[in-house]
């Protein structure tokens, strides 16, 4: 029993022992544990005391010093390089003080009634005005009109300088005229007295007109007028002194008014000392009725070299159609104030030819087959619309271009038909103007210090021969008979 029941009891207690032995091979529980293990010791950073610990330590603190050193290093660096950038650079140019008649042409209408005969039926102020804005449309910076007032014809002693002409109108319609002028911002409108005093040398003719003028500029300059014309100013100035100096103290008196001398001498000599002498804002005169191109460029270089462009004014009165665009070029680039005189000089007559085109060609329709009138009638009207045009597009031209406005001037070439010369500003597209009045072709031989070898045709009079934004060698610069050209090249720094 004893045996049977200890060997029993051995298999019993290898009975109960089976249990434990299949836990011990449960692997599962084993695994588990030692997950938890693991991701109880994963690294989940440092706090804010490890941090801080870490971020004291020595090699940190050199780190973030060498850091910072580099960091400011860079930054005084730049700041140098800026400054030094800025002291090599050159120095911009001051731009030189001017007047509202400097910055673009004038308009002379001496016929009023001749002048609106080209763009209206209307022969009076209110047909002008109706006409402000084709006029602004062409940069036109002021109109000098006039004489418009009362002037009983061979009677000096009854001249009316404060009324206006009942054939141009009324001092309403002169008014309003004003108005429309200077709210379009860009027109401005000189009051004219032509052919005044420079016809009367007797002392109580002249006593007698300097009361009357006296009281009508400051009559005018009260209804609005932006300034006053005044003929033979050097007689004036000098017979009657006193006169002069209280016209000057009316208009000139420190207010944005110009005062227009002119003057019948074309004697550059007589011009520059007349400027001096009555100290006008501007100076008409015929300096440029010169056929000689010598001689018309020793006048342009003898009043550049004496006085301020701003004292400047050119003007021609040459209405030969052929020259009208280098007309128009030649006053629109020389250092000064351009004046026109009249619509022809600026293509005005382009309406009234095209009206009477139209008028011709309607005649051919009727006397021709539609279909070849139809083939002529665009190109014959497109080619007359030119001169008003380049006339806008120069004007335009110029009053975006400083070296067209106050650049310096620099005479390249002369001679007795052709013309070359540079307008300079600063650091700006530099400008060449080149001219031939000659019946033949020329070539011109341009060279010189900060001439380049080619440059860009901006405006030409003949765009068959010279194509605009086409290049041109200026050592071999052919122009035609009657053909002008405007010329740019860049700054070479």
């Amino acid at each position: 029993m004893t045996g049977a029941g200890g060997a029993d009891a051995d298999e019993g207690a290898d009975g109960l022992m089976e249990p434990p032995a299949a836990a011990e091979k449960n692997g599962t529980v084993k695994l588990k544990v030692l997950e938890e293990d693991e991701e109880q010791t994963k690294f989940t950073g440092l706090n804010k005391e490890e941090l801080l610990r870490v971020a004291g330590s020595p090699g940190w603190v050199r780190t973030r010093w060498a850091l910072l050193l580099v960091f400011w290093i860079g930054w005084l660096g730049m700041l140098v390089g800026a400054v030094l950038i800025i002291l090599r650079a050159p120095v911009c140019r001051e731009l030189p003080p001017t007047d509202w008649w400097n910055e673009g042409p004038l308009l002379q209408i001496r016929n009023l009634q001749a002048f609106m005969m080209m763009m209206t039926p209307s022969l009076s102020l209110s047909g002008l005005e109706q006409k402000v804005s084709t006029l602004s449309g062409l940069k036109l910076k002021g109109l000098v009109i006039g004489p418009i007032h009362a002037a009983p014809a061979d009677d000096p002693m009854n001249l009316e300088f404060e009324e206006i002409s009942p054939e141009f109108g009324n001092l309403e319609q002169f008014k309003r005229l004003l108005q429309t002028a200077h709210r379009k911002g860009e027109t401005r409108s000189p009051w004219c007295s032509t052919e005044l005093l420079n016809r009367f040398t007797m002392k109580l003719l002249m006593r007698r007109i300097s009361m009357c003028l006296q009281s009508a500029l400051v009559f005018w300059l009260s209804e609005g007028v932006d300034g006053i014309q005044l003929p033979g100013v050097e007689d004036l100035a000098r017979m009657v002194p006193s006169l002069w100096t209280d016209i000057r103290a009316i208009i000139q008196n420190g207010t944005d008014k110009v005062l227009i001398g002119v003057t019948e001498t074309s004697s550059a000599e007589t011009v520059s000392d007349v400027l001096s002498s009555t100290g006008v804002d501007l100076l008409l005169s015929g300096v440029l009725s010169a056929s000689d191109q010598t001689e018309r460029a020793h006048s342009v270089q003898l009043l550049y070299s004496n006085h301020s462009q701003t004292k400047l004014a050119w003007s021609l009165e040459d209405l030969s159609r052929d020259l009208v665009k280098v007309n128009q070029l030649l006053l629109m680039t020389l250092p000064g104030t351009p004046v026109f005189i009249g619509g022809d000089g600026i293509g005005l007559k382009d309406d009234v030819r095209q009206t009477k085109l139209r008028q011709t060609l309607f005649k051919e329709m009727v006397l021709r087959k539609r279909s070849k009138c139809h083939a002529v009638f665009p190109l014959r009207l497109q080619g007359e619309r030119g001169e008003r045009s380049f006339f806008q597009s120069i004007s335009e031209l110029r009053g975006k271009e400083r070296s067209l406005l106050f650049g310096d001037f620099s005479l390249l070439f002369n001679s007795s038909s052709s013309l070359a010369y540079l307008r300079v500003w600063d650091q700006s597209t530099r400008f060449l103007a080149a001219f031939n009045w000659a019946a033949e072709e020329v070539e011109l031989q341009l060279s010189g210090a900060g001439l380049p070898h080619h440059a860009a045709v901006v405006r030409s009079t003949n765009t068959s021969a010279l194509p605009e934004e086409s290049s041109v060698d200026l050592r071999k610069l052919r122009l035609g008979p009657g053909q002008a050209a405007l010329v740019r090249f860049p700054h070479d720094g």
